[in-house]
């Protein structure tokens, strides 16, 4: 094998890396908001919380991007008087996106 090809599979094994953990961070970013909304907004905790966190997981497979995400939440709160706009929930998927590359990274 040259050395192109070594760089070559070297790389493409970097990007296979790099989009797993892009999921797996997204995913888990994705469940601790629904854990947020659940015990913050809507009042559920436990095993009723884990399912509402289930769902968001869920909902962000629809469409690239967080929009689905956003859309569900909302969709969610509406006609509970939560105070959640899409600009906080946006800015906290921001923010969960951090801890969850931090879990995933401290846990393999």
């Amino acid at each position: 094998m040259s050395g192109f090809d070594k760089r070559q599979k070297g790389e493409e094994a970097k990007f296979a890396h790099d989009s797993e953990l892009g999921f797996k961070a997204s995913a888990r970013r994705n469940k601790l908001l629904g854990l947020w909304v659940a015990e913050e907004f809507l009042g559920k905790t436990g095993d009723d919380a884990a399912a509402f966190a289930k769902e968001v997981v869920v909902a962000d497979m629809e469409k690239p991007g967080v929009d689905d995400v956003v859309e569900f939440i909302l969709k969610s709160v509406e006609g509970t008087g939560a105070d959640l706009s899409e600009h906080r929930i946006r800015h906290k998927l921001d923010e969960l996106m951090e801890v969850a590359l931090q879990q995933i990274k401290t846990e393999g």
